[in-house]
């Protein structure tokens, strides 16, 4: 219950809702939500408030909506922490002095960046409300510490600390040594925090997991008394309905194998294609070739999909009425960070389409072929979203023109001074010309948002980065919801795996904290003796996670079958499966049988082998995760004496193809399964316990095997089973 009434009719509140009447309600509500709860409670430094919102969802508004009302409420300074570059540091002051630009020209609000604020303050100007914003970076820090440190004026107002793009470079463990350490700036932010005598904290992210993951005692090497971050509470930054974010990219639909708008968005990359981008090697690729080597289909895909479907936006666009320098777009390409990978690509990408106006201007049929391509392509899409299609022979005309008119404009960024420097006043790239292509790295991270992008080229292995930073990458998020028709997403089937199990985790742990409950996920992991063990949830500190779920999936996809004979040949240990499956349930029963776990797991082992994941384009199937996974979930039945048991059904003379088809975005089948058989069988029965299915397939060489029938497992997670996260990697 709410203790302290909040002034809502104060003097900047009121004035800064009425200067923006765009925003929604929601908005303004969680903003006094948020108050209220900062006001009411002791948000200690290790209690922090958390505002929760998605990748470029609008997070900025709402946290100065905050700021306007926290200084009518007792609120007389407030600092922001912003990610550490120069450019975004520039690109927040200049955001909040335009939000406040009224308050800043009659004197009641002052904003400085930290480096460039005076080393004093005083008591005239403490009566005005003060804004901070600091670099997350030693020396800005260090300055806000001492500034603090040395009036005790300032030390004695309240204070409310925003943690701008919160996430585990501000509050997180690196590993050293075998051991945890705090990062330096989660330190200092710490001292920070016990500086000011009357501090409230508010993050600010859409990256949850590492400040969830934090457990509210932890042992640290390197600082003694380094109190983590759990959140007080957390409000949930309001997203309307037309944000595209891991849902559209990355969820049940976007994974169809049917053509659905968000399946179709994806374009698979050959992974071979990724080190031929990272530097200049004629061996492997000719600049003048990029018309037609097969070396870097994906990328001249991207391309010539990414000026066809900007061109058709500008038809369309320009056919409803709308005025046609208002019709720019962009496309991103990150696939490498260094300087050396960026110029080459530079090269490759004007090489292309200096080519590609050749080829329009001198009637080469490369330039219709790849046009009519991407027409093509783009047509399914714009079919299925009710969108016109403009015809094939309007769409050749406009290309050329685009191209002969210089409508492409590609830009390398690579520093921060090159961000500074092409960011407008509203914190995006300023797109110059109708296509916009921007080649970058890192510098293309939090904060800086590419408008009207349609085209994404990503080639940075996930499996080096921590989660939120893959997902901070992914830049194609946000209001984009009238383009989506158009826009593809062009990656490794690896990559996509990873960022489709990386959305799955963020998409458990956020549907919790709607719940209300943000502790009511099992962390566990699988100890030394076989058992499965809760885990301290700070253990995990790479994204080597399942995330499990009532009627969870999980299968080996992607794999190739062994030969029948041979050194090592398959055929004996089929058969050898066939003769205990059949006594153990049968095939093509109408109902499934329940097993001991060790017999379920003891038929998992003799299937290992029998498949090989020798493609570098082929996601790991962990079975020891399998068997963990399985273990944990026969264990949760309410009743104690149906724990430990897997329901067991199977079927034979299956016909499942390795491959998918030549129109899905996917390289592999990943359904040998199907809802009409496995899927109601597994409603029906698989309620308590799990349900394991051995699928025969009957291996046929047209179908992409090796002529040697195997078993194709699937593990269906139960009905009823709490949400759980299975870490592989730990630190013990």
């Amino acid at each position: 219950m709410p203790t302290t009434p909040l002034n809502l009719s104060g003097f900047f509140y009121p004035a800064y809702q009425s200067a923006n009447p765009s925003f929604s309600m929601e908005t303004f509500k969680c903003a006094e939500e948020t108050v209220q709860e900062l006001v009411d409670l002791t948000t200690t430094s290790d209690h922090p408030g958390m505002l929760l919102g998605k990748v470029q969802s609008g997070k900025t508004r709402t946290f100065i909506s905050v700021l306007a009302l926290a200084l009518d409420n007792s609120f007389d300074i407030a600092i922001i922490l912003s990610k550490n570059s120069r450019a975004l540091i520039e690109q927040t002051c200049k955001r909040v002095r335009s939000e406040f630009k009224t308050f800043v020209d009659e004197g009641e609000i002052a904003v400085y960046d930290i480096m460039h604020a005076p080393e004093r303050f005083g008591a005239f100007e403490l009566e005005s409300k003060l804004i901070f914003v600091a670099k997350k970076q030693a020396d800005n820090l260090n300055r806000l510490i001492d500034l603090f440190a040395h009036s005790p004026a300032m030390t004695g107002k309240r204070t409310l600390i925003v943690d701008d793009e919160a996430d585990s470079a501000s509050i997180g463990y690196s590993k050293k040594g075998g051991l945890v350490e705090a990062r330096t700036i989660a330190s200092q932010i710490s001292s920070l925090r016990s500086t000011i005598a009357q501090c409230s904290f508010l993050q600010v992210t859409a990256t949850p997991y590492s400040l969830y993951l934090q457990p509210p005692e932890i042992e640290v090497a390197n600082v003694m008394a380094f109190k983590p971050t759990r959140p007080a509470f957390t409000k949930l930054v309001p997203v309307p309905d037309g944000y595209v974010g891991g849902e559209t990219y990355f969820g049940e639909a976007a994974r169809s194998e049917a053509d659905t708008l968000e399946s179709l968005i994806h374009h698979t990359v050959d992974h071979n294609e990724f080190p031929r981008l990272k530097k200049k090697d004629r061996r492997s690729l000719d600049p003048d070739d990029v018309l037609t080597s097969n070396k870097i289909e994906g990328y001249r895909a991207a391309i010539v999909n990414f000026i066809v479907g900007g061109t058709i936006q500008r038809i369309n666009g320009r056919n409803s009425g709308l005025k046609d320098k208002r019709l720019r777009y962009s496309f991103l390409l990150h696939s490498e960070s260094g300087r050396e990978a960026h110029a080459w690509q530079e090269t490759i990408t004007r090489t292309m389409v200096a080519n590609l106006l050749l080829a329009a201007t001198n009637g080469d049929p490369i330039f219709v072929d790849l046009v009519t391509a991407a027409h093509a392509d783009l047509s399914r899409s714009l079919s299925l979203d009710s969108k016109p299609i403009p015809q094939l022979s309007d769409v050749l005309t406009a290309t050329a023109e685009a191209l002969r008119d210089e409508h492409v404009t590609i830009t390398k960024v690579n520093s921060d001074d090159d961000v500074a420097a092409l960011l407008d006043d509203s914190g995006q790239l300023k797109l110059r010309s109708p296509l916009n292509v921007f080649i970058g790295g890192q510098v293309l991270d939090r904060g800086v948002t590419l408008s009207s992008l349609i085209g994404f080229y990503y080639g940075r292995r996930p499996n080096k980065f921590q989660q939120d930073t893959v997902l901070q990458h992914s830049r194609m998020y946000g209001y984009r919801r009238a383009d989506l028709a158009v826009t593809r997403f062009y990656t490794s089937r690896a990559i996509r795996f990873a960022m489709e199990q990386m959305e799955e985790f963020d998409a458990s742990l956020r549907d919790t904290v709607e719940a209300g409950g943000d502790r009511a996920i099992q962390f566990i992991r699988k100890a030394a003796d076989g058992s499965i063990v809760p885990c301290s949830p700070n253990k995990i500190l790479v994204a080597t996670t399942q995330t499990l779920r009532p009627k969870k999936r999980i299968l080996p996809i992607g794999f190739q079958s062994g030969y029948r004979t041979g050194s090592h040949g398959i055929g004996a240990a089929i058969e050898a499966l066939d003769a205990s499956i059949e006594a153990l349930c049968g095939f093509g029963n109408e109902r499934p049988t329940l097993v001991p776990l060790k017999t379920a797991v003891y038929l998992l082992n003799q299937i290992k082998p029998t498949l090989e994941f020798a493609d570098d384009e082929t996601p790991d199937f962990d079975w020891r995760a399998a068997e963990a996974v399985l273990t944990h979930l026969s264990h949760q039945a309410v009743n104690p004496e149906d724990r430990g048991k897997v329901w067991l059904w199977a079927a034979r003379d299956r016909n499942s193809s390795r491959f998918a088809s030549s129109s899905s975005h996917a390289t592999f089948i990943e359904t040998p399964d199907s809802e009409r058989t496995e899927g109601q069988l597994a409603k029906q029965f698989a309620i308590q316990q799990p349900i394991l299915f051995l699928l025969r397939q009957n291996g046929a060489e047209s179908k992409g095997w090796r002529g040697a029938p195997f078993y194709w497992p699937v593990i269906r997670a139960q009905t009823h089973t709490p949400p759980a996260i299975y870490t592989a990697e730990t630190i013990d």
